[in-house]
């Protein structure tokens, strides 16, 4: 599957657009993670807690968005976009990290050999 940012990929054609497709992941931050991140913030540094959490979190939507694609037909997936948010669920419950993507999802033409 070919994923790009732009609306277009230099030298290549769309065959045929087959909508917008979405993923979603949703992690819960447990309690010992956002304590310990919440230390880093007080002496500075990275909060390597949240970094991997978020990395988990933006493969598990990129991948479920890609499956949505493959679903359709596509073998393209053009204007790809992230989004990312956070809510607090009470100090004693940490936090949840909620990540989005979105693209277009195209079929694009094989290159012929």
């Amino acid at each position: 599957m070919i994923l790009s940012t732009t609306s277009y990929l230099e030298g290549k054609k769309v065959k045929e657009y087959r909508g917008v497709v979405f993923g979603e992941a949703i992690i819960g931050i447990d309690f010992i993670k956002d304590f310990t991140a919440s230390i880093t913030n007080f002496i500075g540094g990275r909060a390597e807690e949240y970094e991997q959490e978020l990395i988990n979190a933006r493969a598990q939507a990129i991948n479920e968005m890609i499956i949505r694609a493959e679903k359709v037909g596509a073998n393209c997936l053009l204007g790809v976009k992230i989004d990312i948010d956070s809510i607090s669920i009470g100090e004693k419950n940490g936090l949840m990290l909620m990540v989005s993507a979105s693209a277009t999802a195209a079929v694009m033409e094989q290159e012929s050999k």
